[in-house]
């Protein structure tokens, strides 16, 4: 009687805890892939559409909005690819993310290194700062940073949405290498000053390697920032050479509203980089932010 009554619990306790299958590999409870499969399709068909629209005509588009191409029109891209205007946006926008990237990896990582292994007055009203620096987005000080900028004499300059950009990423890098910085044992720094290496040296050959994941991670998300921004190159820039994709598509939607498919297709191409980038390192970031929860 008591090991039918065992058995009886029991199944329902497993049926709970998800099935395993015959590798003995346990799965999850159906409603939750049903809800990532449902949110996945929200977040991919908008991007399936618009790359799958620029292998369309604009006859096709107009007859069924929802339909393949038929046939596929591979003239759109070429000729997006063709025009001149848009290798200068590329260019300018590789230059504003990789600049970004470089200044906010660089300086996040110091003054982290900083908040995280010294001890000196207004330390938690610094890192306090720094935390309430992600809650104030950059269109909530659009106007005087315009100003600021207008006086350095950095409108119509790169430099302008560079400088900028790495102030508003230095938060999230911050808060993200913090954790991975604390987490080096202090025991390691003094054996490396027992042989001798000086902090600076301490800082460059362990903690760079050893938080290699939380920059790597923090360089990807100020990149993709850098790259997908637009409100501050409104603003900033007003010279057709130095206009970055996000305004690229504004301008070249103005000039060919009526050409829809083109329209896609220079979206989407101008969307690739940045999603190619992120699909290659996704492992990465998801590995970075959980070291900084660990943390």
């Amino acid at each position: 009687m008591t090991d039918t009554l065992k058995t009886s619990v029991a199944i329902p306790v497993a049926t709970l805890r998800g099935r395993r299958n015959a590798a003995g590999i346990r799965w999850g409870s159906p409603g939750v892939y049903l809800l990532a499969l449902v949110l996945i399709t929200i977040c991919i068909t908008p991007v399936l559409y618009i790359v799958i629209g620029g292998f369309r005509t604009n006859s096709q588009i107009t007859a069924d909005p929802s339909a393949w191409p038929a046939p596929w029109q591979i003239a759109n891209y070429t000729d997006v690819l063709a025009s001149e205007a848009f290798w200068t946006a590329m260019r300018n926008s590789t230059i504003s993310a990789v600049g970004t990237t470089l200044g906010a990896v660089v300086l996040g990582v110091m003054a982290s290194y900083v908040l995280a292994r010294y001890e000196f007055g207004g330390k938690s009203v610094m890192y306090s700062l720094f935390a309430a620096g992600l809650m104030f987005p950059v269109t909530v000080a659009i106007t005087p940073l315009y100003l600021l900028i207008r006086n350095l004499g950095l409108v119509n300059n790169l430099a302008g949405i560079i400088l900028p950009q790495i102030a508003f990423a230095l938060p999230t890098t911050i808060i993200i290498l913090v954790p991975f910085l604390k987490a080096i044992p202090k025991e390691l720094e003094e054996a490396a000053s027992i042989d001798g290496t000086s902090r600076l040296g301490f800082f460059w050959r362990m903690v760079i390697p050893l938080s290699l994941p939380g920059v790597i991670t923090v360089g990807i998300l100020a990149f993709i920032g850098a790259w997908n921004g637009y409100m501050l190159p409104l603003f900033i820039l007003n010279d057709q050479s130095l206009l970055t994709l996000p305004l690229g598509v504004q301008n070249f939607a103005s000039q060919y509203s009526v050409d829809t498919a083109r329209v896609l297709a220079y979206t989407s191409l101008s969307m690739l980089p940045a999603l190619l980038f992120f699909s290659l390192f996704e492992r990465r970031i998801v590995g970075g932010l959980t070291g900084a929860v660990k943390g």
